[in-house]
């Protein structure tokens, strides 16, 4: 892991938008009238014909995607995660996952890693609320190269998809060279005290508190669960039978998300005592993101603190 270089998958969002839109001409971008921060301002100044900003009406980009995708085209439909999940939530159920098109909605600013902005920005349930409807793929990527992979990747696709990216800029964690598949996690160490579970900007998160154990003795592994839909069951099952704790760690709150999937696929095939860490069912709060992975416990001392308690 890159410590010293520090990237929001946002801005690898929208760099490889602008590489895949020169490979693929059936792919077309809307903004709902935040591109420079959604970063596809970098596709729309290289493709301005096949770039659409809707204006502030969130359920109206994602009408308009279910449309295009109908005719053929490849959507990628993006602004801030609480619009994208939380104020379209119908078109995205009705219009698009129940006639199951080829959307790709890419939600940024999602988390309480979105900082200042605070509690009415910072969305902590679409994780939840996308991953319970029929013909959705969810993923939460953790790093520049994973969310440059993923952006390529899902155009090849048939189906709807929701993506996760962050504000914050986080840890190159990966190499160019790194295989990725759709469904897979990435396991990073083999220790058996413990595993984390870990989905997005907390993976980074993970890693450090990995190393800081290590010092102490203390062995854990570190996954990746950047795909949250379709889930690597047998890698949850593999690290409950190989290790002495299983914890969840994500910048989402702890009903519904990354923690609940671990959760339900345990209950099912092994049942595991898993401890979650994440937003307990609370609103965010303004602050600096570093401040606020500190607040809610979610950063790597915490984790670091959690394993030694368990």
């Amino acid at each position: 892991m890159n410590l010293e270089k520090k990237i929001a998958t946002r801005q690898s969002y929208g760099e490889e938008l602008a590489k895949l839109g020169e490979k693929n001409e059936e792919v077309v971008v809307l903004d709902a009238d935040l591109s420079s921060a959604t970063k596809t301002n970098i596709f729309a100044k290289q493709f301005p014909k096949r770039f659409k900003n809707v204006g502030i009406a969130e359920q109206n980009l994602m009408g308009i995607a279910a449309g295009l995708a109908a005719y053929g085209k490849i959507p990628y439909a993006s602004t801030f995660a609480v619009f994208a999940a939380g104020r379209a939530y119908d078109q995205i159920r009705n219009s698009i996952c129940y006639p199951k098109l080829n959307v790709k909605i890419c939600a940024t600013h999602a988390g309480v890693t979105v900082g200042e902005d605070g509690a009415t920005h910072q969305m902590l349930e679409d994780l939840s609320m996308m991953r319970t409807l029929p013909n959705m793929a969810v993923f939460s990527p953790s790093d520049d190269i994973q969310t440059k992979w993923l952006i390529e990747e899902i155009a090849k696709i048939q189906g709807p998809t929701y993506v996760r990216l962050a504000r914050l800029a986080t840890p190159v964690i990966y190499e160019e060279n790194q295989k990725f598949e759709i469904g897979k996690a990435i396991m990073h160490g083999e220790g058996t005290d413990a595993t984390i579970f870990a989905t997005g900007v907390t993976v980074a998160e993970s890693l450090k508190a990995q190393e800081e154990l290590e010092k102490e003795n203390i062995h854990v592994r570190v996954v990746d669960m950047f795909s949250i839909k379709p889930i690597d069951k047998e890698m949850i099952i593999k690290c409950a039978k190989e290790t002495k704790k299983i914890i969840t760690v994500e910048d989402h709150s702890i009903v519904g998300g990354l923690g609940s999937s671990v959760c339900e696929v345990l209950a099912e095939e092994y049942p595991t005592k898993v401890e979650r860490m994440g937003i307990k069912d609370k609103f965010g709060k303004s602050g600096e993101a570093e401040q606020l992975l500190k607040y809610f416990k979610i950063d790597s001392r915490a984790i670091a603190e959690k394993v030694k308690q368990l």
